[in-house]
């Protein structure tokens, strides 16, 4: 077995990032895991167009988490002021509750903190409780604040209920 990898994403990997993404989190390869989405939202969660804007933005990274050579998992990050935004968390269905989520959010937070970032922030579903309890198990917390799901913008996906956002933030210790 060769050694697991945590490393930036480039352009060749978008392709597989694409896969990755949209089989952990839509359609019936997603209901393998715990992270579905796919009881909220119809189409896709990403795609190649989405994915190469992302990497392109000079404040931003997706870090990929590689094992025996296949992409497995892989985080979006993206410097916003002094706060580093988390989204995105993949891990594969077959691949989840494996620690692999917890490995790529401890290398989310060292990169926040190696570009001078003191804290970290998401956005998420509310009606994703069981993924909320991961966040605040990592020391995540509900900062009150509310944020608009797109609804006309079909890059997110296709809403089956009216959906928002809850901002959670983790303020990091510094070194």
């Amino acid at each position: 077995m060769t050694p697991t990898l945590i490393s930036p994403a480039s352009q060749a990997d978008i392709p597989a990032l694409n896969d990755l993404v949209n089989s952990a989190y839509r359609g019936d390869s997603s209901r393998r895991g715990w992270t579905t989405e796919a009881d909220l939202l119809d189409g896709i969660r990403t795609d190649e167009t989405g994915l190469a804007a992302m990497l392109a933005n000079p404040q931003a990274t997706i870090l990929k988490y590689e094992q025996d050579g296949q992409l497995i998992g892989c985080v979006y990050l993206e410097k916003k002021g002094d706060r580093l935004y988390l989204g995105m968390l993949t891990v594969s269905p077959d691949a989840q509750a494996g620690g692999i989520g917890k490995q790529l959010m401890t290398a989310a937070e060292q990169l926040a903190r190696d570009w001078q970032c003191r804290a970290m922030k998401m956005t998420v579903i509310p009606q994703r409780h069981e993924l909320i309890a991961f966040y605040e198990r990592r020391g995540y917390q509900p900062t009150g604040e509310t944020e608009p799901f797109p609804m006309d913008d079909t890059r997110f996906g296709l809403p089956k209920q009216p959906l928002s956002f809850i901002v959670m933030e983790k303020v990091l210790e510094t070194a």
